[in-house]
């Protein structure tokens, strides 16, 4: 396997297409030799990017990330890391959160102490804030921007209108405009990318994907026809709502995956590779952000890589002919 890198959209940033992401599991889910292996695993493997925020597991998994990062020995121009800025880390009262000036700026410092960096390469609105001007939030990122504390900002699950709006503004007053979006995207979750996006992806100034779970909260990896596992992250604390999501809404979705995992035999691989590779087809996507709790996982997605040569059209057509009746 052989890492490949792409541009951020349209920016000069390179990251790996395959990036490495610590939802769920740093700080919560996993200890912390198991992080720093992750993290060592991934970087080895040419991972270049990795995900954070200030609300994974309230603040914690950025503690955990930096401290490995921070004794890595590895060159700080050698990784991208990000945060994100909306749900808030510990202290939860009505500054806490959101995205006014005060929040974004007190949350650019609290992650960059907690990741031990001087810079955020990517900070990310982590959702849109109907109780903020989106004017006052452009001008606060555009002055993390020259400040050097952040090299580029975007957003997280905004609706195009909300991105457009931004940029509209951040080129009315001459501000440093949003260039990347972190969406979920995946066989059964598609339309925002590949449709209300569309048009954002060509016009000044581009827009890059760093795009979340390819596996679709783990549908994409069979594991959860006949249930929910006892080891799954479905039974961590304070992910019910993710249970029952998937144990309750997603029956569509679970009823094809049996026919994914046949596709996925024919090419004599697994269905959580095909699922990972499928996202890297699309040459929109800019990094696909893995997420594990053990190595073996990790270096198993690792191998989506190796699966591009073999998706043909006819293939993809297929995938699409029994994913699209049940995506969203």
């Amino acid at each position: 396997m052989t890492m490949l890198y792409r541009r951020l959209g349209r920016t000069g940033l390179q990251v790996s297409a395959l990036s490495f992401g610590a939802w769920v599991t740093f700080g919560n889910q996993i200890g912390d030799d198991t992080a720093r292996e992750l993290l060592e695993t991934a970087y080895a493997s040419g991972v270049n990017f990795f995900d954070n925020a200030e609300g994974y597991a309230d603040g914690q998994a950025e503690v955990v990330m930096g401290r490995i990062l921070k004794n890595s020995g590895w060159a700080r121009s050698s990784y991208v890391v990000s945060s994100k800025v909306f749900f808030g880390d510990t202290y939860k009262g009505p500054n806490g959160r959101g995205l006014s000036r005060k929040h974004v700026v007190e949350a650019c410092h609290a992650a960059l102490a907690r990741l031990q960096v001087d810079h955020l390469d990517l900070y990310f609105c982590h959702r849109p804030d109907p109780d903020t001007p989106i004017l006052e939030t452009v001008r606060a990122m555009h002055d993390l921007v020259v400040q050097g504390k952040v090299l580029y900002w975007g957003t997280s699950e905004w609706g195009a209108a909300e991105i457009l709006e931004a940029r509209r503004l951040a080129e009315k007053h001459n501000l440093h405009a949003p260039v990347m979006e972190q969406p979920q995207y995946n066989l059964f979750h598609r339309r925002r990318v590949e449709q209300e996006y569309a048009l954002l992806y060509d016009t000044e100034p581009g827009l890059g994907t760093t795009i979340w779970s390819p596996l679709a909260s783990g549908l994409l990896t069979g594991k959860y026809n006949d249930g929910v596992p006892p080891e799954s992250r479905l039974t961590v604390k304070g992910l019910e709502w993710l249970r029952n999501r998937i144990t309750a809404e997603q029956k569509p979705k679970l009823d094809v995956v049996p026919a994914l995992v046949a596709i996925a035999h024919e090419l004599d691989t697994t269905l959580p590779r095909l699922a990972v590779a499928w996202c890297l087809a699309n040459p929109r996507v800019s990094t696909v952000i893995l997420g594990a709790s053990r190595p073996t996982q990790l270096r198993e997605n690792l191998g989506a890589l190796d699966l591009l040569p073999k998706l043909t059209p006819e293939l993809l057509a297929r995938l699409d002919a029994l994913a699209l009746p049940a995506a969203t």
